[in-house]
């Protein structure tokens, strides 16, 4: 490897880092805005979304730009790869803690409708997503097999919430639209859970060469 392509190499190492920073930031104020209750933050949340969207477009065109310069081959390609996909999975997550915080604002007063504690999920979502990260950072296969496990429990989860959602609906018919909206939440976490796995699946195949999806 030349020494220029191992700088650029490094050089997107760092921004998908950064990027999952501040995905991971992101997501974890939508969480506590949906928990305090703090509509101010869950607009700021919405208003500032399109800053991980040019986030993302620039690390893609960064890979672009090695990948039709360089030509890298083996490891290096695979890495590449590998982030743009990563890179467009964050990107993902970052939409759906922004959805949430828009689900948080639309029935704030309505939540009381829908008797479901979300901690329990969002706790669960959020580890997935940080020992993902994790992985990358180490290059940790094992640890990356561990967040494709713990993605069960996060839709046992949203299982669990559907079963609440049609009692809550037969015992309160007038406030379906409601009810359905605040239930939402759960299938945006269940989706942030699944863009997770997605990126430990990447980081396995970056490590071992060999793709583990529908497996």
């Amino acid at each position: 490897m030349s020494i220029h392509l191992q700088r650029e190499i490094e050089k997107i190492k760092k921004e998908i880092l950064c990027l999952g920073a501040m995905v991971e930031d992101r997501f974890q104020q939508a969480i506590y805005a949906f928990k305090t209750g703090d509509q101010v933050l869950a607009q700021k949340i919405m208003d500032t979304d399109f800053e991980i969207d040019l986030r993302e477009v620039e690390v893609e065109e960064e890979c672009l730009k090695i990948l039709a310069l360089h030509q890298p081959v083996a490891t290096d390609l695979r890495f590449l790869i590998a982030v743009i996909k990563i890179n467009n999975d964050l990107e993902r997550i970052a939409d759906y803690a922004c959805n949430i915080a828009k689900r948080f604002i639309i029935s704030s007063h309505d939540a009381i409708l829908f008797k479901y504690d979300y901690a329990p999920m969002a706790n669960q979502a959020g580890k997935m997503l940080r020992k993902s990260l994790d992985a990358l950072v180490r290059m940790d296969v094992e640890m990356a097999y561990d967040v494709r496990d713990m993605d069960a429990v996060v839709n046992a989860m949203r299982n669990e919430a559907y079963e609440i959602m049609k009692k809550d609906i037969q015992r309160q018919p007038e406030k379906v639209a409601e009810i359905i909206n605040m239930y939402l939440i759960s299938r945006h976490l269940e989706r942030i859970g699944d863009h997770t796995k997605n990126i430990a699946e990447e980081v396995i195949c970056l490590i071992e060469g060999e793709i583990v999806r529908h497996r």
